[in-house]
């Protein structure tokens, strides 16, 4: 089995306390990861909550937090799933 390669990780310390934290890497195309890739993007508030947060962990597919909610989301790529996650931050974070 291939070993997985690192897309991009970005890690966000904001003034407030708030952290940002986006890990992508690319894996084999297998039943469980269809797609190539592997990845968790989360946003924590400042209180050590999670605000928001989409991932693809074992057993559930791709997915979204939103607080204490949990949903099933689709995926396109990475890249799209990104921008769409950096966006709801900037949304979360004009809100305080």
């Amino acid at each position: 089995m291939s070993k997985a390669i690192l897309i991009f990780h970005k890690k966000t310390v904001y003034p407030e306390g708030d952290l940002l934290e986006m890990k992508a890497w690319a894996v084999p195309k297998v039943p469980r990861t269809p797609q190539g890739v592997r990845y968790s993007l989360v946003y924590i508030d400042e209180s050590g909550n999670r605000a928001l947060g989409y991932d693809n962990a074992e057993g559930k597919g791709h997915h979204r937090h939103e607080g204490s909610k949990e949903a099933e989301i689709d995926f396109e790529s990475i890249g799209i799933l990104a921008d769409q996650f950096l966006k709801e931050v900037d949304v979360l974070r004009r809100k305080r």
